[in-house]
């Protein structure tokens, strides 16, 4: 077994951690901020319009599959007096997306306020208002919420939980891929276990309280309607709260891998490393039940880590637009690889920092998956971001074609990042091969000398004694 030295000391060490996380930041800064949501693209009586007759009911067409309640659409009076009744009716069919809410008969003439909420099909919350005229228009005094839907405090705070459920995500299943995949004897140590542990937690208490955010995120944005059961009770019954229910229970199935992986599985590989040095039935025993509990665990880990992906691949942008079939596939696996690069490398440089005797072979095998992960990291990346833009044209007569631009020089930038990864971990490697081979060639050379200062000396000896025996036969 041998061990590395870091060729590079902490400061770089803690600079290459504080780059990943930076980079990561950037590039979910840059997706939110680009993020196409459901909109309005159409109304009757259209925005601005002035109608000679009152209409019975006004309509509402969206870009794409909204999710609305019975009071997501009011109609306001000139004296801010709402003049909608009954439910909201769903006109939608085919590919077009519309809704409708009937009037009261014989509105008077003057200017009336539509204000509309609702959330997108990728989980967040959009909203807007217009104004249209009876017979002229007049004077209002209609008001809509000042507050846009999912901004304010509640929209920062749950956008804040979200990318800390994605770095929770990215060290329970990275760390977890790493041991398995790079460094099996990592199981037992216990910075390693920390790294994962922590990741576990951070996504379970993140989904829980994204859970309880979603009621203030997608309508009153008062913080304090977060306990509000029977909102909690509506956020169950949609997608969402769907996606983020199952992922609590994925997370269950994870605690028991964890489990196993840091309780039998490190168990297995202390004595598979205790009897390596022993030939014989014991050591063949133990090497297959240790090889045995190791793909059990990746089988089963695959499985959990996808289905937790699956989670935002459902509820979010993968599941809406075109060929969505094929896209949350690919989202599953856009994540699963950002896990498998980001998680690994936080995990290497945790275990270079903290473990004087991380194995060669350890870095090697991470340095190729995550290279190849950082490309399919780029390949995904780069199908979803043409699957949301719709047209060549888009990328760059729209702001959001631009800011997919942006992201896609940042994925190329990612992909030198990995090749400075792999180079940098091949010079750990090259050094403790250097290392490694001056330590035997220092040994050789001692054993020569000590052979060479043992055949001199011998033959001293045997010079004093044959002198001795000359002296003593004149004698």
């Amino acid at each position: 077994m041998t061990a590395i030295a870091p060729r590079f000391g902490p400061q770089l060490i803690r600079l290459l951690l504080v780059t990943a996380v930076l980079t990561v930041g950037l590039l979910g800064a840059l997706a939110g901020t680009a993020s196409a949501h459901a909109a309005l693209t159409g109304s009757d009586p259209k925005d601005g319009a002035v109608v000679d007759v009152a209409p019975r009911e006004v309509t509402l067409t969206f870009s794409e599959q909204i999710a609305m309640g019975d009071d997501s659409i009011r109609v306001l009076d000139p004296s801010s007096e709402r003049v909608d009744v009954a439910k909201m009716q769903d006109l939608s069919q085919g590919g077009t997306v519309r809704y409708a809410v009937g009037l009261k008969p014989g509105l008077p003439d003057g200017t009336y306020t539509v204000a509309w909420q609702a959330v997108s099909a990728d989980s967040h919350p959009v909203s807007g208002a217009f104004t249209f005229s009876v017979g002229a228009p007049s004077a209002t005094t209609a008001t809509v919420p000042d507050q846009e839907a999912g901004g304010g405090l509640v929209g920062t705070l749950y956008d804040m939980v979200r990318y800390i459920s994605y770095a929770g995500f990215i060290l329970l299943v990275g760390g977890a891929a790493f041991v398995l995949a790079c460094w099996q004897r990592g199981a037992s140590v216990r910075p390693l276990q920390r790294l994962v542990v922590g990741g576990w937690v951070t996504l379970t208490a993140a989904t829980l309280v994204l859970l309880l955010l979603r009621t203030p995120y997608t309508g009153s944005g008062k913080l304090g309607d977060m306990f509000d059961l029977g909102g909690l009770s509506d956020v169950l019954d949609t997608k969402t709260g769907a996606a983020l229910v199952s992922r609590l229970l994925l997370l269950g199935a994870a605690a028991l891998f964890i489990a196993v992986l840091f309780g039998a599985y490190a168990k297995r590989v202390t004595e598979a490393e205790s009897e390596s040095e022993q030939d014989g039935e014991g050591n063949a025993e133990a090497g297959k039940a240790k090889a045995d509990l190791a793909f059990g665990l990746s089988l089963g880990g695959t499985v959990v880590a996808a289905g937790i992906a699956g989670t935002w691949a459902l509820s979010e942008h993968a599941s809406t637009g075109i060929q969505t079939g094929l896209a949350m596939p690919l989202d599953v696996l856009h994540l699963l690889a950002v896990a498998a690069w980001l998680g690994g490398l936080v995990s290497l440089l945790v275990a270079l920092y903290r473990v004087p005797d991380l194995e060669r072979a350890a870095v090697r095998r991470f340095s190729r998956i995550a290279f190849t992960s950082v490309v399919v990291l780029a390949v995904t990346g780069v199908y979803q971001s043409w699957r949301q833009v719709g047209s060549w044209d888009a990328w760059t007569d729209t702001s959001y074609g631009q800011l997919l631009l942006v992201k896609i020089g940042l994925i190329a930038v990612l992909l030198g990042a990995a090749w400075f990864s792999r180079r940098w971990t091949g010079l750990l490697g090259e050094d403790a091969k250097n290392a490694e081979a001056g330590a035997e060639a220092d040994a050789e050379a001692g054993v020569e000398a000590g052979v060479k200062v043992g055949v001199k000396a011998g033959v001293d000896v045997a010079e004093e004694t044959a002198e001795e025996d000359v002296a003593e036969a004149g004698t």
